[in-house]
Formats: C-alpha cells, structure tokens, sequence
C-alpha cells in the first residue's frame, strides 16, 4: 500500500503525472476559495467547503508524512507546518481561518519538486520558454498573498483602515513597491516590523521577475562535456567548454 501511494507521489508514469497536475489543481482550486470566500460572508455552505478542503489537506498530508523516506525531515519543512496551519484553518475556522492562506506554500512547493518541474518542461514548450518568468511570477504571487492574510489578520480588529482583504491587499502592494501614499499605515510595532518584511522582500523578489522579464532568453540542455545547463536558443557550441550541442528543435509545437 505504502509502495503504491509512493508511486503516486514520486514514480515516473503516466498515471503518477496525472495525479500529480491533480494535485496541483487542487492546490489552485484551494487558492481560488480562499480569495473568492474572503470577501463573502460566512454561510454554512462556506463551512462545509472549509471541511471538505480540510479533510482532502489532511488525507494529503498524512499520506506524504506515511511515504516520507525521512519522516522528522518532512515534519520539519516550513511548507508542512503551513499545511498543518491550513488544516487548523479550514476544520475549526474560529481558531484562524486566515491561517488558510499558507496553504498556497503547498504550490510553490508542488511546483518545484523535480517530477513535476521535468514533467511540465516535457509536456509545454512555452513553459520551456518562460520557466524563469512563470517561477518568479509564482514566487511573487505567494508572497503578496500570504502578507496581505497576514496583515488582514493581525490589523483588521484593531487598524479601521484595514476593513477587508482587498484593503490589505492595497496596502501589502504599495508598501512592496515602496510608493507609500500614506492613505493606510499598520498600528503598533508588530505593523511596523511587518511593513519592513513587506519592502525588503517583496522589493527583492520584485527585481527577480523583472530581471526574469529582462534577461536574453535561454534554454535549458545540459552539456554533455562540462554540464553546463543554460544556453542561447540557438547556441551551436557551450560557451564554456566550446563543445558541439545538439540541442532539440521544439518544432514551433506550443
């Protein structure tokens, strides 16, 4: 049984890929309740999604805890501990329901383990080109997204400024990009030290995408010879070692 939820996970097949693009998937579809349910009041029908996507995190997670090679390694990885937030979150909200929003760690994870990341270069040629971009862009996107639960969370009870998520998220963009109109600024210390996480960081993986945006594009083959793995699109040698690269033509297939 344990073998076979591992196949699931990590083997190299078909029926493994499908279900790990499943799980990534769920992951977004997760992402998109947790927006779309931030700006509508709590109903039953919310709460009954909370638990359902609750219980499928959970199931998740303990399967991969099961799987794990190294159990404590896997218990120790900041992006489990944010599932275990999000499971919290989702089946008892009063405790913090806007723990939920580190669930969206789970995808930048998924999306960087190695299976998925050979996978989707196989399958996409455009993610082939733009891998750099869409990695930054998701990098990016979490971390606007976690500040601006964050900031919700631990202002909207006492910052009248901070009134839902679409203000925290006006407020988590200004400060990233250093603008500051002045219009909402965060109360108490705990505001201010988030503030200064909120510049430094996001400036920083600001100047990432936009240096992804910027630089010559390049293509991923590794060089036989010296192991070099990113070259011009149409490079004939490695510019480090000079030796001769077949690399693929894609064909113009998209």
């Amino acid at each position: 049984m344990i073998a076979r939820l591992r196949d699931y996970y990590e083997a190299d097949t078909p029926e493994a890929h499908r279900f790990r693009y499943g799980l990534l998937a769920f992951d977004l579809a997760t992402v998109l309740f947790i927006v779309v349910t931030s700006f509508l009041p709590r109903s039953d029908v919310v709460e009954q999604f909370d638990v359902l996507f609750g219980l499928v995190i959970l199931v998740d997670f303990v399967v991969r805890l099961a799987i794990a090679r190294r159990p404590l390694r896997e218990l120790l990885h900041p992006a489990t501990w944010a599932d275990i937030a999000a499971i919290v979150s989702f089946l008892a909200p009063l405790v913090g329901e806007g723990a939920g929003f580190l669930r969206v760690l789970r995808t930048v994870r998924l999306l960087h383990t190695y299976q998925l990341l050979v996978r989707l270069r196989a399958d996409s040629a455009w993610f082939r080109r733009h891998e750099d971009v869409i990695l930054a862009t998701v990098h990016l996107s979490v971390f606007i997204f976690v500040m601006t639960g964050l900031v919700y969370e631990t202002q909207h009870a006492r910052n009248p400024a901070i009134a839902n998520y679409a203000d925290a998220l006006y407020f988590t963009v200004t400060a990233l990009t250093t603008t500051g109109f002045g219009d909402i600024t965060l109360a108490g210390t705990t505001g201010r030290l988030i503030s200064v996480v909120i510049m430094i960081l996001g400036v920083t993986l600001f100047l990432n995408l936009a240096r992804a945006l910027l630089q010559p594009t390049k293509v991923r083959f590794t060089c036989p010879n010296c192991g070099l793995m990113r070259h011009d699109p149409d490079a004939v040698h490695c510019k480090a070692c000079g030796v001769v690269l077949n690399i693929p033509d894609e064909g113009g297939r998209f």
